[in-house]
């Protein structure tokens, strides 16, 4: 796979676009985001014991899981504009050096509020890191090879989960405070960012009245592929947020039976996730769309019609396999449509909705936990699955997309204005 022509740095040729270090850099950064929040979730009842002198601990200590999401989801459109003006390579390298130094801090501090703030500026980090590497698979790769590397990186996510996840219930066993140690992990790979990624050519595009390259217009799918992400974030993240406690109480199950469960989920992501560039290239996006959120229902209402454990770990399967095809397949649908010149802009409001559905899925269910009981907020998640997917499938029939086609092609959907300028994709096929 070729891609821009290498730029020298010293005499020394700079890695191409498309080599292996760079393609494994951008996975191994991607991983990382599986941190953001649930990393954690295994150590939420004993960090809740340690402050319970504090009011409102409990609510405070789901916040500590779900507070970077907050970030993330109000910075997550900021970090786009600097990722289009500034540059994909000097926002991930500040991001991963942030996400480091942030997320290690809950190993020495003592103050719930101080791990907070901690906590936000693990968000923004998350927020450059997740926007800057999708932007860059986007620019790097066109057409199927794309759809094939999106689903490489939701993959390599579901294994870090995995193995982050799996870890992190051993270490919270141990020591609350453990798990936050894993985020120091992120040190090293900023000099791997620095060594490896390279910037794609500008896009050469003329600029309008207000500023923006001419013709580079914010696709109506746009705010489509944004609800869908926004309600299954809400439905996703109850899982860590609530799973801990609700496994404690059928069956007794401590923190690492928490995160080894949760780590099951996160293999069936990265399983199906590998697999998903033939799953798109066979189906299409509206079909993917609609067997997502059909898994998710048929995850939740599993985990939440019974007390037996091993129906639960059925429906974590099934919403894991939802998963690993959910973010993938919009971000190959939204990208199809939209220029380069705005990428980052646009695909930044993915990852903006992704995380704000993650901090709004425990504000949401916590309350309803009294009168639904953890159960019930599972089967209502199962109905607003099904609800989702029945809107997918009536308005799908029949329907095509450009993101089906074989590559992205000149006059292909709103992104074809760009097509005239010499852009990423284009260097990429060259």
């Amino acid at each position: 796979m070729t891609t821009d022509n290498p730029t020298t740095r010293g005499g020394r040729p700079a890695p191409r676009a498309g080599s292996r270090p760079v393609l494994a850099t951008l996975l191994l950064a991607s991983m990382l985001t599986t941190m953001a929040g649930a990393i954690i979730a295994p150590s939420l009842p004993a960090m809740e014991k340690h402050f319970s002198s504090v009011d409102n601990a409990a609510f405070l200590v789901r916040l500590v899981l779900t507070i970077p999401a907050l970030a993330i989801a109000i910075g997550a459109p900021f970090v786009g504009t600097l990722v289009d003006r500034v540059g994909r390579k000097p926002v991930l390298a500040f991001s991963v050096g942030l996400f480091g130094i942030a997320g290690g801090s809950g190993l020495v501090l003592d103050d719930l509020y101080a791990i907070l703030a901690g906590r936000l500026l693990l968000g923004v980090s998350v927020a450059g890191i997740m926007t800057a590497t999708t932007t860059l698979v986007t620019d790097y790769y066109p057409g199927e090879s794309r759809s094939r590397v999106l689903g490489l990186q939701a993959g390599f996510m579901g294994f870090g989960g995995v193995a982050f996840l799996s870890f992190g219930g051993v270490l919270a066993d141990m020591n609350w405070r453990g798990p936050f140690a894993i985020y120091l992990v992120a040190l090293p790979l900023t000099l791997l960012v620095l060594r490896y990624v390279t910037e794609p050519p500008a896009v050469a595009a003329g600029r309008g009245a207000d500023g923006r390259p001419a013709g580079a217009r914010m696709p109506s799918l746009a705010f489509g592929i944004y609800a869908l992400v926004l309600a299954s974030q809400v439905m996703f993240y109850t899982i860590p947020s609530q799973l801990p406690f609700y496994l404690e109480d059928i069956g007794g199950i401590g923190a690492s039976g928490a995160g080894l469960a949760i780590a099951l989920m996160s293999l069936a992501n990265a399983l199906v996730g590998l697999n998903f560039g033939r799953i798109h290239k066979r189906f299409g996006v509206r079909p993917v769309a609609v067997a997502t959120f059909t898994l998710l229902a048929l995850g939740f209402a599993a985990i939440g019609s019974s007390s037996h454990v091993a129906l639960v770990l059925v429906g974590l399967v099934l919403v894991g396999s939802g998963i690993g095809m959910l973010i993938p397949n919009l971000n190959t649908w939204l990208a199809s449509r939209t220029p380069a010149a705005i990428r980052g802009r646009v695909l930044s409001g993915v990852t903006s909705c992704l995380f704000l559905g993650q901090f709004l899925s425990p504000v949401l269910s916590q309350p309803a936990t009294g009168r639904l009981g953890i159960d019930g907020i599972y089967l209502a998640a199962a109905g607003l699955g099904i609800a989702v997917a029945v809107v997918l499938l009536l308005t799908s029939a029949g329907r095509k997309d450009p993101a089906d086609a074989p590559a992205d092609a000149p006059g292909t959907g709103p992104a074809a204005p760009a097509a005239a300028h010499p852009a990423p994709d284009a260097a990429a096929q060259r």
